[in-house]
């Protein structure tokens, strides 16, 4: 009798001691909230990887775009984040959560995800980050999503209090004065 007591307690008592000893073995994965993947966490460092898998965030970087296109003429909601409306972070966040990359919904906070990017650098799918309405204010308040191609003038789609969700430019317009950086999320 007591051996079958013990044969019945014995696969208990193992999964009491592997819950207690390895936890996070049974833990839900964590959340993607702003991650970024590095090019050197790549295994094999050849340049025809690395040129693979930058390649494979310029291809992430044009479907999240042509993602963002699609919302084009959407009208612009105060905190709204939906496709019945949209502010800039809202716009942005509603974006990128399509492709399971969670950003906060706020500009400044969205300002501070990622890696920073060079101006110059700038590619489709990376953020870009302007002050509000007052550019003598350098705080973040406003942010879209580049879709020009790295070098060229930065073009953004963006949800503006004035036209709702639309594209613009940087150079040469008031974001220029406004411009604070381009952020990579991807």
């Amino acid at each position: 009798m007591k051996k079958k007591i013990s044969a019945l307690l014995l696969p208990f008592a193992l999964l009491i001691f592997f819950l207690w000893f390895n936890p996070r073995q049974f833990a839900a994965p964590a959340k993607r909230l702003g991650s970024t993947p590095h090019l050197s966490m790549v295994k094999n460092d050849s340049l025809a990887t690395m040129g693979t898998a930058k390649s494979e965030l310029t291809n992430k970087g044009k479907e999240i775009v042509a993602y963002a296109m699609r919302f084009l003429g959407s009208p612009y909601v105060y905190a709204g984040m939906s496709a019945k409306g949209f502010d800039c972070s809202g716009f942005t966040a509603y974006v990128f959560r399509n492709y399971s990359i969670k950003i906060p919904h706020s500009s400044a906070l969205q300002s501070q995800e990622g890696v920073p990017v060079a101006r110059n650098e700038a590619q489709p799918g990376d953020l870009v980050i302007f002050t509000g309405t007052n550019p003598k204010i350098r705080k973040p308040g406003h942010v879209g999503i580049v879709i020009s191609a790295p070098g060229d003038t930065i073009q953004f789609v963006h949800s503006s209090s004035v036209g709702g969700v639309k594209v613009s430019k940087v150079k040469g317009t008031r974001y220029d004065t406004r411009f604070l950086g381009v952020r990579r999320v991807l």
